[in-house]
């Protein structure tokens, strides 16, 4: 999956990704929209992590979007 792909299919996966990142308000994912740089920052400030680890879990989530 592609950035254009996660973008593009937001709407979609937002519900996945409320699912996947629980901490993440409904409120805050209609502000990512879809952006992955914005999705990181949002798993970062949320959990704790340092970027490579909240890039690490979108690529991770990414795959999983394709395989399912």
């Amino acid at each position: 999956m592609n950035k254009d792909t996660i973008e593009g299919n937001w709407k979609e996966f937002k519900g996945k990704a409320k699912v996947h990142w629980g901490k993440l308000t409904d409120d805050r994912l209609d502000v990512i929209d879809g952006k992955r740089e914005q999705l990181a920052g949002e798993i970062q400030h949320a959990y704790g992590v340092t970027r490579e680890e909240a890039d690490k879990q979108i690529r991770e989530f990414e795959k999983k979007q394709t395989r399912d």
